[in-house]
Protein backbone atom coordinates (compact mmCIF):
# COMPACT_ATOMS: atom_id res chain seq x y z
CA UNK A 1 0.00 0.00 0.00
CA UNK A 2 3.15 2.25 0.46
CA UNK A 3 5.21 3.92 -2.16
CA UNK A 4 8.44 1.89 -2.49
CA UNK A 5 10.28 5.59 -2.11
CA UNK A 6 7.81 6.80 0.82
CA UNK A 7 10.73 7.33 3.56
CA UNK A 8 13.83 7.62 0.54
CA UNK A 9 16.46 9.55 1.90
CA UNK A 10 15.42 9.68 5.35
CA UNK A 11 18.15 8.81 8.14
CA UNK A 12 15.87 7.07 10.84
CA UNK A 13 17.53 5.91 14.17
CA UNK A 14 15.90 2.93 16.19
CA UNK A 15 16.91 2.36 20.04
CA UNK A 16 16.49 -1.51 20.15
CA UNK A 17 16.93 -2.11 16.67
CA UNK A 18 18.66 -5.62 17.28
CA UNK A 19 16.04 -7.61 17.93
CA UNK A 20 12.12 -8.24 18.07
CA UNK A 21 10.17 -5.19 16.62
CA UNK A 22 12.55 -2.88 16.14
CA UNK A 23 14.50 -5.00 13.91
CA UNK A 24 11.06 -5.82 12.14
CA UNK A 25 10.18 -1.82 12.01
CA UNK A 26 13.76 -0.90 10.73
CA UNK A 27 13.72 -3.36 7.97
CA UNK A 28 9.90 -2.58 6.63
CA UNK A 29 12.18 1.91 6.45
CA UNK A 30 14.59 0.05 5.04
CA UNK A 31 12.26 -1.44 2.09
CA UNK A 32 11.09 2.11 1.73
CA UNK A 33 14.27 3.45 1.31
CA UNK A 34 15.33 5.08 4.39
CA UNK A 35 18.97 5.15 5.90
CA UNK A 36 18.91 3.36 9.23
CA UNK A 37 20.81 3.47 12.18
CA UNK A 38 20.09 1.01 14.67
CA UNK A 39 21.00 0.70 18.23
CA UNK A 40 21.24 -1.63 20.62
CA UNK A 41 23.73 -2.50 24.28
CA UNK A 42 24.88 -5.72 22.73
CA UNK A 43 27.62 -5.50 20.16
CA UNK A 44 27.38 -8.84 18.63
CA UNK A 45 23.89 -8.94 18.36
CA UNK A 46 23.79 -5.24 15.98
CA UNK A 47 26.38 -6.27 14.17
CA UNK A 48 24.51 -9.41 13.69
CA UNK A 49 21.13 -7.13 12.50
CA UNK A 50 23.24 -4.95 10.50
CA UNK A 51 24.65 -7.05 8.38
CA UNK A 52 21.25 -9.38 7.76
CA UNK A 53 19.92 -5.89 6.78
CA UNK A 54 22.46 -4.78 4.42
CA UNK A 55 21.44 -7.66 2.60
CA UNK A 56 18.79 -6.63 1.27
CA UNK A 57 20.76 -3.07 0.27
CA UNK A 58 19.68 -0.85 2.88
CA UNK A 59 22.34 1.62 4.19
CA UNK A 60 22.83 0.70 7.64
CA UNK A 61 25.19 1.87 10.45
CA UNK A 62 25.16 -0.60 13.93
CA UNK A 63 26.08 1.00 16.63
CA UNK A 64 26.49 -0.32 20.76
CA UNK A 65 24.22 2.34 22.78
CA UNK A 66 23.12 2.28 26.61
CA UNK A 67 20.44 4.45 26.46
CA UNK A 68 20.14 4.71 30.05
CA UNK A 69 23.40 6.84 29.71
CA UNK A 70 23.62 10.17 28.57
CA UNK A 71 27.48 10.07 27.24
CA UNK A 72 27.02 6.91 25.47
CA UNK A 73 23.26 8.44 23.14
CA UNK A 74 25.64 11.26 22.62
CA UNK A 75 28.29 9.14 21.15
CA UNK A 76 25.67 7.63 18.80
CA UNK A 77 23.66 10.56 17.64
CA UNK A 78 27.25 11.97 16.61
CA UNK A 79 28.22 8.92 14.90
CA UNK A 80 24.74 9.35 13.11
CA UNK A 81 25.53 12.51 12.09
CA UNK A 82 28.83 11.68 10.87
CA UNK A 83 27.63 8.78 8.89
CA UNK A 84 24.74 10.71 7.16
CA UNK A 85 24.56 14.02 7.97
CA UNK A 86 21.16 14.91 9.47
CA UNK A 87 18.72 12.95 11.66
CA UNK A 88 15.43 12.96 10.05
CA UNK A 89 13.57 10.55 12.55
CA UNK A 90 13.82 8.71 16.07
CA UNK A 91 12.02 5.94 16.96
CA UNK A 92 12.44 5.20 20.94
CA UNK A 93 11.96 1.49 21.10
CA UNK A 94 14.20 0.41 23.36
CA UNK A 95 12.52 -1.28 26.40
CA UNK A 96 12.32 -3.65 29.47
CA UNK A 97 9.95 -5.72 31.45
CA UNK A 98 9.40 -8.12 33.73
CA UNK A 99 6.07 -9.76 35.14
CA UNK A 100 5.66 -9.36 39.45
CA UNK A 101 3.54 -8.96 41.94
CA UNK A 102 4.73 -5.52 43.27
CA UNK A 103 5.43 -6.27 46.76
CA UNK A 104 8.19 -8.65 45.60
CA UNK A 105 9.79 -5.75 43.35
CA UNK A 106 13.08 -5.06 44.83
CA UNK A 107 14.07 -0.77 44.34
CA UNK A 108 16.80 -2.03 41.76
CA UNK A 109 13.88 -3.80 39.64
CA UNK A 110 11.95 -1.10 39.65
CA UNK A 111 15.03 1.12 38.50
CA UNK A 112 16.31 -1.33 35.99
CA UNK A 113 13.06 -0.64 33.72
CA UNK A 114 12.32 3.20 34.66
CA UNK A 115 16.37 3.88 33.61
CA UNK A 116 15.79 1.86 30.56
CA UNK A 117 12.06 3.20 29.49
CA UNK A 118 11.70 6.23 30.72
CA UNK A 119 15.49 7.99 31.39
CA UNK A 120 16.58 6.12 28.22
CA UNK A 121 13.76 7.70 26.22
CA UNK A 122 14.02 10.79 27.22
CA UNK A 123 18.33 10.41 26.74
CA UNK A 124 18.09 9.81 23.05
CA UNK A 125 14.98 12.48 22.89
CA UNK A 126 16.76 15.45 24.16
CA UNK A 127 20.25 14.28 22.90
CA UNK A 128 18.57 13.75 18.95
CA UNK A 129 15.85 16.75 19.34
CA UNK A 130 18.86 19.02 19.92
CA UNK A 131 19.98 18.63 16.46
CA UNK A 132 16.34 18.36 14.70
CA UNK A 133 15.96 21.87 16.13
CA UNK A 134 19.14 23.07 14.31
CA UNK A 135 18.30 20.88 11.26
CA UNK A 136 15.01 22.57 10.88
CA UNK A 137 12.73 19.54 12.47
CA UNK A 138 12.23 15.75 12.56
CA UNK A 139 10.10 13.19 13.75
CA UNK A 140 9.84 11.25 17.12
CA UNK A 141 7.85 8.48 17.49
CA UNK A 142 7.97 6.28 20.91
CA UNK A 143 6.64 2.91 21.75
CA UNK A 144 4.29 3.34 24.84
CA UNK A 145 1.76 0.88 25.59
CA UNK A 146 -2.18 1.04 26.19
CA UNK A 147 -1.89 0.45 30.00
CA UNK A 148 0.34 3.49 29.97
CA UNK A 149 -2.67 5.36 30.24
CA UNK A 150 -4.70 2.67 32.71
CA UNK A 151 -2.42 1.55 35.02
CA UNK A 152 -1.84 -2.30 34.94
CA UNK A 153 -0.88 -4.80 37.83
CA UNK A 154 2.33 -6.60 37.49
CA UNK A 155 3.62 -4.83 35.90
CA UNK A 156 3.90 -1.59 38.04
CA UNK A 157 7.92 -0.36 36.73
CA UNK A 158 6.80 -0.47 32.84
CA UNK A 159 3.31 1.08 33.34
CA UNK A 160 4.72 4.20 35.26
CA UNK A 161 7.73 5.03 32.83
CA UNK A 162 5.80 4.22 29.73
CA UNK A 163 2.85 6.49 31.47
CA UNK A 164 6.24 8.99 32.15
CA UNK A 165 6.91 8.38 28.12
CA UNK A 166 3.19 9.31 26.75
CA UNK A 167 3.58 12.77 28.53
CA UNK A 168 7.22 13.41 26.74
CA UNK A 169 4.99 12.33 23.95
CA UNK A 170 2.34 14.91 24.52
CA UNK A 171 4.37 17.57 25.89
CA UNK A 172 6.69 17.93 23.24
CA UNK A 173 4.46 17.82 20.70
CA UNK A 174 3.14 20.79 21.69
CA UNK A 175 6.88 23.03 23.17
CA UNK A 176 8.62 21.28 19.64
CA UNK A 177 5.96 22.17 16.95
CA UNK A 178 7.62 25.25 16.44
CA UNK A 179 10.87 23.94 15.45
CA UNK A 180 9.09 21.61 12.68
CA UNK A 181 9.00 18.51 15.24
CA UNK A 182 6.28 16.26 15.08
CA UNK A 183 6.43 13.86 18.37
CA UNK A 184 3.47 10.83 18.15
CA UNK A 185 3.42 7.23 19.43
CA UNK A 186 2.19 4.14 19.10
CA UNK A 187 0.51 1.73 21.66
CA UNK A 188 0.97 -2.16 20.83
CA UNK A 189 -1.00 -4.97 21.78
CA UNK A 190 0.37 -8.81 21.60
CA UNK A 191 3.09 -9.16 19.07
CA UNK A 192 4.86 -12.19 19.71
CA UNK A 193 8.84 -11.88 20.14
CA UNK A 194 11.45 -14.37 21.14
CA UNK A 195 13.05 -12.60 24.04
CA UNK A 196 10.05 -10.22 25.65
CA UNK A 197 7.47 -13.18 24.72
CA UNK A 198 9.31 -15.56 26.94
CA UNK A 199 9.21 -13.88 30.13
CA UNK A 200 6.14 -12.03 29.82
CA UNK A 201 3.98 -15.35 28.46
CA UNK A 202 5.98 -18.37 30.03
CA UNK A 203 5.46 -21.22 28.24
CA UNK A 204 3.13 -24.01 30.41
CA UNK A 205 1.14 -21.77 31.95
CA UNK A 206 -1.87 -21.39 29.41
CA UNK A 207 -1.46 -17.55 29.45
CA UNK A 208 -0.83 -16.74 26.25
CA UNK A 209 -4.21 -18.99 25.42
CA UNK A 210 -6.11 -16.27 28.23
CA UNK A 211 -4.14 -13.18 26.16
CA UNK A 212 -5.76 -14.37 23.03
CA UNK A 213 -9.26 -14.75 24.38
CA UNK A 214 -8.88 -11.37 25.61
CA UNK A 215 -8.16 -9.66 21.98
CA UNK A 216 -11.88 -9.35 19.67
CA UNK A 217 -10.17 -10.31 16.92
CA UNK A 218 -8.98 -13.39 18.57
CA UNK A 219 -4.79 -13.44 17.08
CA UNK A 220 -2.18 -10.92 17.98
CA UNK A 221 -0.40 -9.06 15.57
CA UNK A 222 1.77 -9.60 12.85
CA UNK A 223 5.19 -7.38 13.04
CA UNK A 224 5.03 -5.88 9.36
CA UNK A 225 1.14 -4.76 10.85
CA UNK A 226 3.01 -2.71 13.30
CA UNK A 227 5.81 -1.69 10.81
CA UNK A 228 3.63 -0.50 8.25
CA UNK A 229 2.21 1.96 11.23
CA UNK A 230 5.68 3.44 12.26
CA UNK A 231 6.16 3.66 8.64
CA UNK A 232 2.96 6.01 7.75
CA UNK A 233 3.75 7.88 11.32
CA UNK A 234 6.89 8.94 10.10
CA UNK A 235 6.38 9.79 7.13
CA UNK A 236 5.58 13.15 5.84
CA UNK A 237 2.09 11.64 3.97
CA UNK A 238 1.19 12.11 8.44
CA UNK A 239 2.40 15.66 8.14
CA UNK A 240 -0.78 16.69 10.17
CA UNK A 241 -0.59 14.26 12.74
CA UNK A 242 1.08 15.46 16.18
CA UNK A 243 0.52 14.56 19.79
CA UNK A 244 -1.02 11.69 18.58
CA UNK A 245 -0.83 7.70 20.42
CA UNK A 246 -1.97 5.46 18.09
CA UNK A 247 -3.09 2.13 19.27
CA UNK A 248 -2.66 -0.96 17.62
CA UNK A 249 -3.85 -4.15 19.61
CA UNK A 250 -7.09 -5.40 17.99
CA UNK A 251 -9.59 -4.25 20.45
CA UNK A 252 -7.92 -5.60 23.48
CA UNK A 253 -8.08 -2.59 25.69
CA UNK A 254 -11.15 -1.49 24.84
CA UNK A 255 -12.37 -4.68 25.56
CA UNK A 256 -10.93 -4.90 29.29
CA UNK A 257 -12.41 -1.25 29.88
CA UNK A 258 -15.99 -2.13 29.12
CA UNK A 259 -17.83 -2.85 32.40
CA UNK A 260 -20.13 -5.76 30.42
CA UNK A 261 -17.90 -6.93 28.06
CA UNK A 262 -17.27 -10.28 29.80
CA UNK A 263 -21.13 -10.76 29.00
CA UNK A 264 -20.32 -12.16 25.61
CA UNK A 265 -19.66 -16.01 27.78
CA UNK A 266 -23.15 -15.86 28.56
CA UNK A 267 -25.13 -18.97 26.90
CA UNK A 268 -28.12 -18.02 24.17
CA UNK A 269 -30.22 -19.74 26.62
CA UNK A 270 -29.54 -17.22 29.77
CA UNK A 271 -29.87 -14.45 26.75
CA UNK A 272 -33.39 -15.83 25.84
CA UNK A 273 -34.67 -16.32 29.65
CA UNK A 274 -33.39 -12.21 30.13
CA UNK A 275 -35.17 -11.78 27.39
CA UNK A 276 -38.79 -13.49 28.09
CA UNK A 277 -38.46 -11.81 32.11
CA UNK A 278 -38.34 -7.98 30.76
CA UNK A 279 -41.10 -8.77 28.00
CA UNK A 280 -43.10 -10.62 31.14
CA UNK A 281 -42.39 -7.44 33.73
CA UNK A 282 -43.34 -5.00 30.65
CA UNK A 283 -47.37 -6.15 30.90
CA UNK A 284 -47.41 -5.64 34.27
Amino acid sequence: MFKEDLLKDKTIIVTGGGTGLGKSMAARFGELGANLVIASRREQVIQDAADELRKTGTDVLGLTCDVRDPESVQGMVDAAKKQFGKIDVLLNNAAGNFISPTENLSANGFKAIVDIVLNGTFNCTHAVGKEMINDGGGSILNIVTTYAWTGSGYVVPSAAAKAGVLAITRSLAVEWAKYGIRSNAIAPGPFPTKGAWSRLAPPGLGIEKKMKNRIPLKRFGEHIELANLASYLLSDEAGYINGEVVTIDGGEWLKGAGQFNELERMPKMAWKAMDAMRKKSKKR
